[in-house]
């Protein structure tokens, strides 16, 4: 008899889990809209999290990748997409923060404060400044005076023009009293193998894309850019620490959805979010695989994080006079 009420049971269970998958099958796929090509960090986030908000949300999660003009192509995308709960982006502060500072809505053809609606912050990741081994330098004191000793030796690497790491290093330049001119790269995996390779002495960058070489030797991760050290990175002080009062936070990344999509629905996928970052698996993933602290912040935190930045670095990019291509 136990052995019958037992199977019933299993039967049961089997019977619902069908039940369940039939019906997230027969719910559409959510989207979630990503700038970039596959392979990349913000990439990477959005399929590590896309695989697991299956389950709460109870139906299929697909990555729309559409790459292209440092993000704006995805926002303009999300903006112009139905306001229903199924379709989201995620972004880092480059694309929502510094693409707004840059470009008038006229070219961005949406307004981020208007036109799309905060869900939650996901993670947050420390910006490093990484210097060749060629350069025979191990702190942010000399390499200011490896810089000051050649002032040709003054650049340094960032994943394209107009984003985070490239005004970093002008804050970088200011503080230190030098100039330091930035070499553009089409991502961080490019400037990784020529600063690898010696051909650029230094870069300002996504942490997580170069640590891995920190720990060959093959290159020296000299200073953060946060307030305090990183928990991912703790042996690397911050410039602060050592005498640059340069503090332009961490990197992060969010999710977005079109305005107007129903309160409801936002906090479904919040309550999803929370639930995803807090498994253990995504944490070591993204932990100790991408260096990025998962950092769940709802939509009103989300919301008061990019207006405190659009804030701090409008005055900052006016000041350098750096005009974008349109």
């Amino acid at each position: 008899m136990k052995l019958f009420r037992h199977l019933k049971t299993v039967v049961a269970g089997l019977s619902l889990g069908i039940a369940l998958a039939a019906q997230a099958q027969d719910k559409p796929p959510l989207r979630l809209i990503v700038g970039f090509a596959p392979g990349g960090s913000t990439d990477t986030v959005a399929r590590v999290i896309a695989d697991k908000l299956r389950g709460p949300l109870g139906q299929p999660v697909i990555v729309e990748n559409k790459p292209g003009a440092g993000g704006r192509l995805a926002a303009e995308a999300l903006k112009n997409s139905a306001p229903d709960g199924q379709t989201y982006m995620i972004a880092p502060n480059a694309t929502g923060v510094f693409q707004a500072l840059l470009y008038p809505v006229s070219v961005l053809r949406y307004d981020l404060l208007n036109d799309l609606a905060p869900v939650a912050v996901l993670v947050s990741y420390p910006l490093a400044l990484a210097v060749g081994t060629k350069t025979g330098v191990d702190n942010v004191k000399e390499y200011v005076a490896y810089v000051k000793g050649k002032p040709e030796r003054g650049m340094f690497g960032s994943a394209g023009l107009g984003g985070h790491t490239h005004f970093s290093g002008l804050q970088l330049a200011k503080a230190a009293g030098v100039e330091l001119n930035v070499v553009p790269y089409k991502g961080n995996g490019p400037l990784a193998i020529d600063l690898l390779g010696g051909q650029v002495p230094a870069g300002i960058m996504t942490a997580g894309d170069i640590a891995q070489h920190q720990k060959t030797g093959d290159v020296k991760l000299i200073g953060v850019f946060g307030a305090e050290r990183s928990p991912l990175l703790p042996e690397v002080p911050t410039l602060i620490e050592q005498g640059y009062n340069v503090d332009t936070g961490n990197a992060w990344i969010g999710m977005w959805a079109p305005a107007k999509t129903p309160k409801a629905e936002l906090d479904r996928m919040q309550a999803a979010l929370k639930q995803v970052l807090d498994l253990p698996d995504v944490r070591d993933l993204l932990i100790n695989k991408q260096t990025m602290q998962p950092d769940f912040r709802p939509a009103a935190e989300l919301d008061k994080l990019q207006r405190k930045e659009l804030a701090y670095w409008g005055p900052v990019i006016k000041s350098t006079g750096f005009k974008p291509e349109q």
